[in-house]
């Protein structure tokens, strides 16, 4: 026998109509009464009528926001190409997705992006600051009744309902540790982050210095710069750390700028030039691989980052699914000159 709202408003003590709230996504509901009626729903084994919500969202319309700190950053590109195939597949059944693009890590930027798309949409996918004017903003969106799932990045602070992308910690650990196997455990290093106010790449940085800690006694981080995932920022930033820090070792980027910082590599002598290992296969970087500049880059499957991200919104708005986990991360996956 199907599990209906009634039983579940019953049982858990609050109305059939902040049941169908919760379930359906729709209205203001507090934290607390969220949690209560999906921990009972799930007690009692509820299950969706997913072909009757698929047939009733070709009757209505819903909008999923996409706003990435996106231009002038190529790894994006497989990102965005995930969102537009998932959008195309999802069309059918009256989801809409609306894409902005914006530049840099500029907190008003982003809050007037996300103001910019609010009253458009039903469920906000970015990847966001981690400031707490914007967590405020996603929190504001929330009470609304709007979902805001992360991607790629996370923020502390806010009640999104998931976030997707990379094991932050984990792509740190796997880039030092090749970086401990290419210098057989010994060397001064630089590290290139893209911004300090960026969770993720802070939490790569986290994961080299625990690498180093634990395992590479011998090895030291000299120096750490902001690219801005940016390769012209990328570039000066690099032509002054190894002017500064002349016969460093080996570098580690943990977010974009692999081509600006490969360009101040490029201009030392052959012998003089210090191992990299970069993050993602975006074309600069797989060429720069190719010709032994980058040693080895750890990668994050962006398309599917977009894909899936899409895919979630789709299922809570129209299958009234809450993802299982909170977290979905991608596999970390080195890659090498053999293996691109």
């Amino acid at each position: 026998m199907s599990v209906t709202i009634r039983q579940i408003s019953e049982l858990s003590g609050v109305s059939r109509g902040t049941v169908d709230r919760v379930l359906n996504g729709r209205g203001r509901v507090s934290p607390e009464k969220e949690a209560l009626v999906r921990r009972v729903a799930e007690q009692l084994g509820y299950k969706p009528n997913l072909a009757g919500k698929a047939l009733a969202a070709r009757k209505k319309s819903y909008t999923v926001g996409v706003l990435l700190t996106a231009e002038g950053v190529s790894f994006f590109d497989e990102v965005i190409r995930g969102v537009e195939q998932a959008a195309k597949a999802l069309a059918d059944y009256g989801i809409t997705v609306l894409v902005e693009r914006i530049k840099g890590y500029d907190v008003s930027v982003q809050l007037a992006g996300i103001e910019k798309l609010r009253r458009k949409v039903n469920v906000l996918i970015l990847n966001p600051i981690n400031e707490p004017e914007i967590a405020a903003a996603l929190n504001s969106l929330a009470e609304e009744g709007k979902a805001v799932i992360t991607l790629n990045t996370d923020i502390e602070g806010s009640r999104r309902l998931c976030y997707i992308g990379p094991d932050y910690p984990r792509s740190g650990r796997a880039a030092c540790g090749m970086m401990g196997l290419l210098l057989g455990g010994k060397g001064r290093i630089g590290v290139f982050t893209g911004s300090v106010r960026i969770l993720g790449h802070n939490q790569r940085v986290a994961g080299v210095r625990e690498v180093i800690r634990e395992r590479f006694p011998e090895m030291t981080v000299e120096d750490i710069d902001e690219t801005g995932d940016d390769d012209a920022v990328a570039y000066r930033a690099a032509q002054r750390m190894l002017r500064e820090h002349g016969g460093l070792d080996g570098l580690i980027l943990v977010a974009a700028g692999s081509a600006g910082v490969c360009r101040a590599v490029l201009e030392l002598p052959a012998g003089e030039r210090p191992r990299i290992v970069a993050m993602d296969s975006v074309p600069s970087t797989v060429e720069m691989l190719k010709i032994g500049v980058i040693q080895a880059t750890v990668c994050q499957q962006p398309y599917q980052q977009g894909y899936q991200a899409v895919q979630l919104a789709f299922q809570y708005l129209v299958q009234g699914e809450p993802p299982r986990t909170e977290r979905i991360f991608m596999e970390t996956e080195i890659r090498i000159r053999e293996t691109v």
